[in-house]
C-alpha cells in the first residue's frame, strides 16, 4: 500500500497526547496492542465505517469485517489502497507487516496472509485505534 497521502497529518507528540485518551495514545503513537478480546468493536455487527481514532480517516467498511477468532477486529480489505500504509515490524523476535493509517501514521495493528477470500488477507486491528460510524437508519 501507499506510504504517502496528499492530506498527510503531522502533529507534535504533545498535540497527539491532548487529542487522544492515554490508551489510544499508547496504541496509536507508541505502537501498543490491546489485550485480545478486550477492545471495542470486536462484536460490532452493524453496517458502517471504521475510521482512524486519531484523525478520522476512513479505513475499513463493515462489509469487509469478519470473525477471525484472533480476539481483535479483523478485515479482509481497507476502504481504498491508499488508506493504509505497511511497514516491516521486527519487534518481539518476529518479522511482521505493521499497518498504519496512511493519513496520520497511527499504528493500527498488523496484516497477515491468512484471511478469507477474495483477498486472503487479515487486517488484524486494535479496536482502540478505530472509531465506528454506523450507517444512517441501520
Amino acid at each position: 500500500m501507499n506510504d504517502a497521502s496528499p492530506d498527510k497529518i503531522v502533529r507534535s507528540e504533545e498535540e497527539w497526547r491532548r487529542s487522544l485518551s492515554p490508551e489510544q495514545y499508547r496504541i496509536t503513537r507508541e505502537h501498543g496492542t490491546e489485550r485480545a478480546f478486550t477492545g471495542p468493536w470486536l462484536e460490532e455487527k452493524r453496517s458502517g465505517t471504521y475510521s482512524c481514532v486519531a484523525c478520522g480517516a476512513p479505513l475499513f467498511a463493515s462489509d469487509t469485517k469478519y470473525e477471525s477468532g484472533s480476539g481483535w477486529p479483523s478485515f479482509f480489505r481497507p476502504v481504498s489502497e491508499d488508506a493504509i500504509s505497511e511497514h516491516q515490524d521486527r519487534s518481539h523476535f518476529m518479522v511482521r507487516t505493521e499497518i498504519r493509517c496512511a493519513r496520520c501514521d497511527s499504528h493500527l495493528g498488523h496484516v497477515f496472509p491468512d484471511g478469507p477470500r477474495p483477498t486472503g488477507l487479515r487486517y488484524c486491528t486494535n479496536g482502540t485505534a478505530l472509531s465506528f460510524a454506523p450507517e444512517e437508519g441501520k
